[in-house]
């Protein structure tokens, strides 16, 4: 009896420490069975995903945003043009048989370095009857680097004097940059006079930076 017992004892343990190694190799098997690794997918909605966070799409493009264009992040380092650092110049753009007179206005970058512009310079008629401000006409453009030494111009339109009269003479124009505080007085290089109105005549209007020859 105490040998059968004995051989009892000894099967069972046998079977414990065969139980036991069949499930340390299932269990080492789910750790390195590389279909549960293909299927576990990371939730889009988790940070750091690489789907739809754009911080981590940026930085995987060397820390440089992909959307942005080369003109975006060249008018971002640029600083915008300053009154000081401009040259600006006035001259007579009409053509015999046009409807309205036209002065171009141009801008010459005098300041050393690139600078931006855009948008509508400020304009002032000076008159024998006080001053007149340009109404502004069509849509700015985008953001504009212009380069040392570069000119860029925009238009001023202005009803022609054709009643025969003296009309409202012109004694000077005043420019204000696109945000800008600072004006310059230059002399008018257009025709000497604007009608007399009750102000249902046409305006004197102002086109956006870069529209001088571009009917604006």
């Amino acid at each position: 009896m105490r040998a059968h017992k004995i051989t009892f004892a000894a099967l069972a343990v046998a079977a414990g420490l065969s139980l036991t190694a069949c499930q340390n190799d299932d269990d080492a098997a789910a750790q390195t069975d590389p279909s549960s690794v293909a299927t576990a997918s990371p939730s889009s909605d988790a940070p750091g995903s690489g789907g739809s966070d754009p911080a981590s799409a940026g930085a995987g493009s060397g820390g440089k945003d992909s959307t942005t264009g080369a003109g975006t992040g060249e008018q971002a380092k640029t600083a915008k043009c300053r009154t000081d650092g401009l040259k600006i110049t006035a001259i007579d753009n009409f053509i015999d048989g046009d409807p309205q007179g036209t002065v171009a206005v141009e801008m010459k970058n005098t300041s050393g370095q690139d600078c931006v512009i855009a948008g509508f310079a400020g304009v002032d008629l000076k008159t024998d009857s006080g001053t007149l401000s340009a109404e502004r006409k069509g849509a700015p453009g985008d953001p504009y680097v212009l380069k040392n030494g570069k000119t860029i111009a925009f238009s001023i339109g202005y009803p022609l004097n054709e009643t025969g009269g003296t009309g409202v003479r012109i004694t000077g124009l005043v420019v204000t940059p696109p945000n800008e505080t600072k004006s310059v007085t230059l002399a008018w290089p257009g025709k000497p006079s604007l009608p007399v109105t009750d102000g249902s005549g046409a305006p004197v209007t102002v086109g956006p930076i870069g529209s001088a020859g571009q009917g604006g």
